[in-house]
């Protein structure tokens, strides 16, 4: 009689061993020119994932945790789109493939500046409810390309998406050194100066409600600025002029009937998956007319300005700390210039009075 031993043995080497069959889980690949851009848009897409793992705090609705999954098409779906603008000391920028966020390159001061300001500057943020003028900043990322290490930025657009800015300028409310340089203006989209805004007797028209509300909101931000010692910012400002735009709208017209009468006869839609498609599925807008909640920094003229325009107006550059480096700076362009120059480098204080007192100049 078999033992019941040798009974398992003889079982178990008649039972066929079944193989198992893994399945390779599909990784999403990011592609772009730049090694760099492929390595951000894989992280935003991993650190934005993780998202998903966290359970919604109670105070929240699911729709309201779920704006990241917007955040994370605009960085992803496509390689971000390189921008010719170059900022402080030859930092690089990227917009979105649909132009609703800029990517910027940073260095580890500006890293480290803001850590210090991030719990004020959110505080800041939530009791004025969103109505800032300040950078929307929405991730910052350390990414390591062949050892080499690169800081880089994510902010909301200032400019829109939908209606193309024709003129830009950075202003501090400074005189010393604030043109434009000839290598600048020989860009096809230029950034201009203090000096260059007063010479081509520019002026920003909105009427006495958006002036208020505008004014208002920079006037805390300033305020806010100056107790953070921060200094140095500026005052983006950007030009859509509506019946520019409207031409240069006509002419692109003709030209395509043009080249569809030239043409097998053949029409070509808007890409599914193309920018317009995804951001203006609502109705169309009529010239110079925009979406709030998307273009938040814009506004347009009033009534009776010489030109019909809309403006895009925001404070940049808020990363800059009143510290020793600066105080030198400060001493030795006062040497330079005199102690009555407008030189940009002064105390917070001073630099947020001399910067609210100029913007308020420039809106008649």
């Amino acid at each position: 009689m078999a033992s019941a031993g040798n009974t398992v043995s003889s079982f178990a080497s008649k039972t066929k061993t079944k193989k198992k069959h893994f399945v390779a889980q599909k990784v999403k690949l990011f592609r772009a020119s730049d090694p760099l851009l492929s390595v951000l848009m894989w992280g935003i897409n991993h650190s934005i994932n993780e998202l998903s793992h966290v359970q919604i705090p109670i105070m929240l609705m699911p729709d309201d945790f779920k704006a990241y999954s917007k955040i994370k098409n605009s960085l992803t779906h496509s390689a971000p789109l390189v921008s010719e603008a170059q900022g402080r000391s030859g930092a690089r920028f990227h917009t979105s493939y649909d132009k609703r966020y800029v990517i910027k390159t940073i260095s580890s001061e500006d890293v480290a500046e803001m850590h210090n300001i991030l719990k004020k500057y959110h505080q800041y943020i939530v009791e004025c409810h969103g109505t800032t003028l300040l950078p929307q900043f929405l991730g910052m990322y350390r990414l390591t390309v062949d050892g080499d290490e690169t800081y880089m930025i994510i902010t909301r657009n200032v400019f829109s998406h939908r209606l193309s800015v024709y003129k830009k300028y950075d202003l501090k409310g400074s005189t010393v050194a604030r043109e434009a340089s000839d290598k600048e203006k020989a860009k096809e989209f230029p950034t201009y100066k203090d000096n260059d805004f007063i010479n081509d007797g520019q002026k920003i028209y909105i009427d006495e409600e958006s002036k208020k509300t505008f004014l208002d909101k920079l006037r805390k931000d300033v305020e806010f600025l100056a107790l953070l010692k921060l200094m140095d910012y500026s005052l983006l400002v950007g030009i859509h002029d509506v019946e520019r735009a409207e031409q240069e709208e006509v002419e692109s017209e003709d030209n395509d009937g043009e080249e569809e009468g030239e043409s097998d006869g053949g029409i070509v839609g808007t890409p599914p998956d193309s920018p317009s498609n995804t951001l203006d599925s609502t109705k169309p807008l009529s010239p110079g007319d925009f979406n709030p909640s998307i273009d938040v920094y814009a506004i347009k003229s009033h009534d009776n300005s010489p030109r019909k325009e809309v403006y895009f107006m925001a404070v940049i550059d808020i990363l800059q700390h009143y510290d020793a480096k600066k105080k030198a700076a400060h001493a030795a362009k006062t040497v330079k210039h005199g102690a009555g120059a407008e030189i940009s480098t002064v105390n917070p204080e001073q630099y947020s009075k001399r910067f609210y007192d100029f913007i308020t100049t420039i809106l008649p």
